[in-house]
């Protein structure tokens, strides 16, 4: 089986034979557990200190009856805010969490190599199947899949570059959706720089980033990725597989190594 190649001015230069692992068992079910088991490798640890809101001279009344008051542990001192408040203890002012996280907790989920493989397999035959690209949104007009581009792509350094050669085949569709779908946070996230979140755009994997991730940055969506260290992260955004991909004829023509050195 045959893919086209198409050139940088958007027209047929060629042809390549199609890796074996596009004819891998689509299995949706093993993509979206791998995701969510892969994406817990970048979780960041959170805990509380463990000495928070017990710093305190709080101490219960001994004996602890016949003063009329509850029992609970009281701040010692007299006449300054804190003097015979409730402290120590849960459910109280500038008391401690009951059960806080903690940061030695196992939050890195425990991968199998073989189902990782088996995934990703799985999510790069995904990207040639034309229901499943559609149904995540994508919109690519006729064009056929697997879309294999010429390697000269991995050149582009200019944005407007990049953009005029995706307008030429046909995606300019596709540009306008992702863009459209550019939405402003608000509150944590963007006090914390993270002003814009962007839906999944175009895929490009190459096998050397000779200027082209730099191009990629400036379009919303659009990122770039080696072949070598390709994932279900990149191929299946939010666990969903069916990612718009283009490959360069080298990393298209990689991917039998690929899946052989995994």
């Amino acid at each position: 089986m045959k893919a086209e190649v198409i050139g940088m001015d958007g027209k047929h230069s060629g042809e390549v034979d199609v890796p074996a692992v596009f004819a891998s068992e689509l299995r949706p079910d093993l993509v979206r557990r791998m995701f969510w088991l892969v994406g817990s490798h970048h979780f960041q640890p959170k805990g509380r200190d463990p000495m928070a809101g017990e710093r305190t001279t709080a101490e219960t009344h001994s004996p602890p009856t016949g003063t009329g008051r509850s029992r609970i542990p009281r701040v010692k001192g007299e006449r300054y805010s804190r003097g015979g408040m409730a402290g120590g203890v849960a459910s109280v002012v500038k008391g401690r969490l009951p059960h806080p996280p903690r940061s030695e907790k196992v939050i890195h989920l425990g991968v199998n190599k073989k189902e990782k493989r088996l995934a990703t397999q799985s999510a790069i035959a995904f990207t040639a199947n034309l229901d499943a690209v559609r149904a995540r949104g994508h919109k690519i007009g006729k064009l056929t899949l697997p879309l294999v581009v010429a390697d000269d792509i991995e050149t582009v350094e200019k944005t407007s570059e990049l953009a005029t050669f995706l307008q030429k085949i046909e995606l300019t569709s596709e540009l306008e959706r992702v863009d459209s779908h550019v939405k402003r946070n608000s509150g944590k996230r963007r006090l914390r720089g993270r002003a814009y979140r962007t839906g999944a755009g175009p895929l490009i994997v190459v096998t050397n980033d000779r200027g082209i991730g730099k191009a990629a940055g400036g379009i919303p969506g659009v990122i770039v990725r080696k072949v070598d260290s390709l994932g279900v992260l990149d191929l299946a955004p939010g666990g969903v597989p069916g990612r718009l991909t283009l490959w360069t004829e080298s990393a298209f023509s990689a991917l039998d190594s690929k899946e052989a050195a995994t």
